[in-house]
């Protein structure tokens, strides 16, 4: 599992790999065509710090949703399929379901659709899998490597066959070449700087729209004329870059934008609770993201288990969240970094345990040698004190601040609050270590488990991996790599449940971060919109706009 670093959420659903995948529709099948035209703005509360999907700045959930889902093919979607769990779904891209060998070695072979071209004509290819996985084995300064270095080779007997044989078994292969990083055009890219083309954004296309980015203002989509399946109605989509939720609020009142997908801030629970006239409101809890306390294990004071321990023992996570988000439905605390999408993965048991206990934290700091001084626990004449970092302009992580920061006084510790923006915070501060407690959410990219990316130990920044890893808080659990990387290769879903469970225990055990809330989502859009307007638990409600109409 892929995970990105993101201001908002996502929605429901479990995937084991032994569901069915739903039928590919035929490559030959006729599309509706009509011409496009008018124009939707949609606004936008985060904007992405680059728009090249392989290199560690791409860290942004709406990046993706916004230009990653609609601009680059993917082999596989995300869906939901009955009962709400979620199937992986080939998308027109390939022509049949992938074929997969399992012995002597794993072995995936997809057919590709002679039909998709990229935006200037040219025939998708076997060529660009191959160098897609290329960029992201061999380049530097890599987002996140899981799976794609599992993977032995990739070949191309023909242009419109890609075989794909692996080193060692990796289960969830049908996460590669989709929504993580799509599929990139070699035609366009080989023997350039890729990041240079693509971080301030590209002219290419293999999906059903183009994109433009006006930094600080907006990013513009337009249909892509040679795009080979379901063309978009819609003339022009506009996403407006509108940080702060209240402002994003007046702008959806006034008719500015016509859909939002915004933070559960308390003054837009307020707003929704009352009603909007002419609009629709689609929430949920049921989510693809963990909102947590983010602790740095490298740097004191939560560089020792006991602190971690108290921390955890000194807040009512539950009345956190009840306040929070109770309008919503929302009253209890999550328990496991799995997010709600894979609760079958998870061990509630690793931090259900913790809830506020002020004799433990006594017994914790007293045996770490702290002693109580003018109502703050302090050691060799030091008050234990801390910095809690969390995004600028959002209102409910500053309502949160305020709680734990008088929950932690009363059990005894001083917390600063300092707030960052976001790309400061996600692009330098975060990775290099320069923080001791963040607030922020870290959101799924595929539906299956897999935890290793945030948590083994192999992922924290360092020259042997050029400094990309994505394990943040320097977690270093005895015992806990071995188990997260079977989870990412395990084939039986059974064992792998198993193992991730033991794996949420370990976690919880060690308290390496604190989880707090499943950050509901909440998506709304004027009913001037139709079509397949709809959420998703991984790719966010944009990713199938090219389906959506204007009604007159």
């Amino acid at each position: 599992m892929r995970f990105t670093k993101t201001t908002a959420a996502l929605a429901t659903g479990v995937l084991t790999l032994g569901l069915a995948v739903t039928a590919i529709t035929p490559a030959g099948a006729a599309r509706p065509a009509a011409k496009a035209g008018g124009t939707l703005a949609i606004g936008a509360e985060q904007e992405p710090d680059c728009l090249d999907w392989i290199s560690s700045c791409s860290g942004s959930s709406w990046g993706a949703w916004m230009v990653l889902y609609n601009t680059l093919p993917q082999a596989y979607r995300f869906e939901p399929g009955a009962g709400g769990a979620y199937n992986y779904v080939p998308t027109s891209l390939l022509t049949e379901e992938p074929t997969l060998q399992t012995t002597p070695k794993q072995v995936v072979t997809y057919k590709l659709n002679p039909k998709a071209v990229w935006s200037d004509g040219t025939q998708i290819t076997a060529a660009d899998f191959q160098y897609t996985y290329e960029q992201i084995v061999n380049g530097t300064d890599i987002y996140d490597t899981t799976g794609y270095a599992s993977v032995e080779s990739v070949t191309a007997p023909d242009p419109q066959t890609v075989v794909v044989t692996y080193a060692e078994p990796y289960a969830s292969w049908r996460a590669l070449f989709s929504g993580g990083y799509g599929i990139m055009p070699s035609h366009i890219l080989t023997g350039k700087d890729r990041n240079a083309e693509m971080k301030d954004g590209y002219s290419f296309s293999g999906g059903p729209w183009k994109a433009k980015w006006k930094k600080g203002v907006s990013i513009t989509l337009t249909p892509n004329p040679k795009y080979w399946d379901r063309k978009p109605t819609i003339g022009k989509v506009i996403f407006k870059i509108i940080p702060e939720t209240t402002a994003g609020f007046q702008a959806f009142k006034a008719g500015e934008v016509s859909v939002l997908y915004p933070q559960p801030q308390p003054d837009a629970l307020s707003q929704i609770k009352k009603g909007l006239s002419g609009s629709t409101v689609k929430a949920t809890g049921d989510t693809g993201n963990v909102e947590a306390l983010w602790l740095n294990n490298n740097k004191a004071p939560f560089d020792d288990i006991n602190f971690r321990k108290a921390i955890a023992y000194s807040i009512d996570r539950d009345a956190i969240v009840k306040r929070l988000f109770g309008t919503l439905g929302v009253k209890k605390a999550q328990n496991s970094f799995n997010p709600p999408i894979v609760a079958d993965y998870a061990d509630p048991a690793g931090f259900s345990g913790y809830t506020k206990d002020l004799k433990q934290v006594k017994a914790l700091m007293t045996g770490a040698g702290y002693k109580k001084s003018g109502g703050y626990w302090t050691k060799d004449g030091k008050k234990a004190s801390f910095t809690f970092k969390t995004t600028v302009g959002n209102q409910r992580r500053a309502l949160t601040a305020q709680i734990l920061q008088a929950a932690f006084k009363d059990a005894g510790f001083q917390m600063r609050i300092q707030v960052v923006e976001a790309g400061d915070l996600f692009g330098e501060q975060l990775p290099s270590g320069n923080y001791q407690m963040a607030l922020y959410a870290q959101v799924a990219t595929t539906p299956d488990p897999g935890l290793c990316v945030i948590f083994c130990s192999t992922n924290i920044p360092s020259e042997a991996n050029d400094n990309s890893g994505q394990n943040w808080t320097g977690t270093r659990v005895e015992g806990l790599d071995p188990i997260l990387e079977q989870v990412d290769i395990e084939a039986d879903a059974a064992k792998r449940a198993e193992l991730s469970k033991q794996a949420d225990l370990l976690i919880g055990a060690s308290v390496t971060s604190i989880p707090l809330d499943p950050l509901p989502n909440i998506l709304l859009y004027k009913n001037t919109i139709k079509g397949k307007v709809k959420d998703n638990a991984v790719m966010g409600p944009f990713s199938q706009m090219n389906y959506w109409t204007l009604k007159g």
